[in-house]
């Protein structure tokens, strides 16, 4: 079996949540802390052995290229001023995978994002992960993703349970469990079904593991919810045709599109951090404290 060595990173979309900041930058470059958001995805990749990646992009994002390319004059400046901690974490963002870029020129879905790689991709089994969902360096859904293609062969959704009136948020599973409540076979994917109509409140989350038969059936599907080529539709095809599956996980991700959670992310990920961590936990009693939070 082929060894999974890509992923795709959709990156073209305009980030109307967050305007007025994301107006003159995208979104996958809004900070959490002192990293862009699209750092947290690469890193995630690197760290599951997926160093063939490839963003696809739209119009306004060449930043992104920027940042994971060398900066000639920044480090010249850092190791002439002796700062060389910071010169090696510089140098790291550029060397961690090897970068590629497509650009997506029409915003018509995520299943027309991914389609949009099948150049890049060929006929290899390929990771996708959704720049809007941060996975904490804890959590080892990617990993187990992985192994369960390796064991199967076949195509894995990502899903958590949500709460029946947010599944019409999400890609709506209809599982078949052969491993208790963690794995299940797919026996239908639906688009953001209303409540009343979801065959269950297991959601498809932002991290899929992909056999290259979806190009074939991302070329026959018409537009679908929102007048879009949704990767959603073309999952519940192909789980006509062959298994799919999908791992069941519990936390370790922040949903960073959603203002609420993206706030969350930026004060948990900090809680963690050695360097920073101590004093933001004081802080934060301080807080609770000063403005009679509890």
């Amino acid at each position: 079996m082929t060894k999974i060595r890509k992923a795709v990173i959709p990156a073209a979309g305009l980030g109307t949540r967050f305007l007025p900041a994301t107006k003159a930058q995208p979104k996958e470059m809004l900070p959490l802390i002192d990293k862009p958001a699209i750092q947290y995805v690469v890193e995630e990749a690197v760290r599951a052995g997926l160093t063939d990646i490839l963003i696809s992009a739209g119009r306004g994002k060449r930043s992104i290229e920027d940042h994971f390319d060398r900066s000639i004059e920044l480090e010249y400046f850092l190791e002439d001023k002796g700062k060389f901690d910071e010169l090696k974490q510089v140098r790291e963002i550029s060397d961690m995978a090897t970068i590629h870029y497509i650009r997506q020129r029409d915003a018509l879905g995520l299943g027309h994002a991914v389609s949009v790689a099948e150049d890049h991709v060929g006929d290899e089994p390929f990771a996708v992960l959704l720049g809007d969902d941060i996975m904490t360096e804890a959590n080892p859904l990617l990993p187990e993703m992985l192994r369960v293609h390796e064991h199967y062969g076949r195509s894995v959704l990502a899903a958590m349970q949500v709460a029946r009136d947010e599944i019409s948020l999400y890609g709506c599973i209809d599982p078949e469990f052969i491993e208790e409540d963690r794995l299940a076979r797919v026996v239908s994917v639906i688009e953001k079904p209303k409540p009343e109509d979801a065959p269950s409140t297991l959601a498809a989350i932002g991290r899929y593991v992909l056999t290259p038969e979806i190009f074939g059936v991302l070329k026959t599907l018409e537009p679908g919810v929102g007048g879009e080529i949704q990767l959603t539709d073309a999952l519940n095809v192909l789980a006509q045709e062959q298994a799919v599956y999908a791992y069941v996980f519990e936390g370790g991700r922040y949903d960073v599109g959603n203002k609420l959670d993206a706030v969350r992310a930026t004060v948990e990920l900090a809680i963690d951090r050695d360097d920073i961590g101590k004093d933001v936990r004081r802080w934060l009693v301080d807080l609770v404290e000063r403005k009679k939070l509890i």
